[in-house]
């Protein structure tokens, strides 16, 4: 099973903001404890690469990857810290290029049917839909779904617990990136508890919708 297919398996994934990279093993810890085996670290802040390096090495039942990969720099830098997929806000050639000789899943951004096609025609199915509240959420989804039939998607973006099984639903989704899981203001207060219920329910969430 690829990294991507037990992302979607699990059905939620944390998009994460860490800003001291002391933080990212406990994070990790409390994520596992809800139930939670996958974190986007995003790379933000200075401490987003060290961050994804930590969790690689202390949790490595923990499937990290690295957000916000703008380059095939910082796509390079974070597949040595240790990311095994690699997320971006749009899609890039160049970023895609590192994640293919590397052999690592790359999920990018997308919102129109443009790009869609454009990340088909690289052999990209897996897509983000980004920012996926600002541009229609489900419904957008729906329809763009409708004649890519080969796409599945991953809205991130404004997703929360009140929009979360609309989206689950929606078969052409294999999974949510949620900021709200592991917000950054719980993880600078080290309140891991909250994170670890969030992520408990996000998950009885999905198994409820899904079966």
């Amino acid at each position: 099973m690829t990294v991507r297919e037990q992302i979607a398996q699990l059905g939620v994934l944390p998009v994460v903001v860490i800003d001291d990279a002391a933080d990212a093993s406990p994070l990790a810890e409390a994520l596992l404890a809800g139930g939670v085996n996958a974190a986007e670290i995003t790379m933000r802040t200075a401490a987003g690469r060290d961050a994804i390096a930590a969790v690689a090495k202390a949790c490595p039942q923990m499937m990290v990857g690295a957000g916000t990969v703008l380059n095939a720099d910082a796509a390079e830098a974070a597949v040595a810290a240790g990311s095994r997929f690699i997320v971006s806000p749009g899609l890039d050639p160049d970023v895609a290029a590192v994640c293919q000789s590397h052999g690592v899943d790359y999920l990018p951004g997308v919102v129109t049917p443009t790009e869609i096609t454009k990340a088909v025609s690289m052999g990209l199915t897996w897509l983000k839909f980004f920012p996926a509240s600002n541009f229609g959420g489900a419904k957008t989804i729906k329809a763009l779904a409708a004649p890519f039939t080969m796409v599945r998607f991953m809205p991130t973006g404004g997703v929360s617990p009140d929009n979360l099984e609309e989206y689950l639903k929606l078969s052409c989704i294999f999974a949510c990136g949620a900021s709200y899981l592991a917000e950054r203001s719980l993880i600078k207060e080290g309140n891991w508890a909250e994170i670890t219920e969030r992520c408990r329910r996000a998950v009885e969430k999905v198994k409820s919708v899904r079966g």
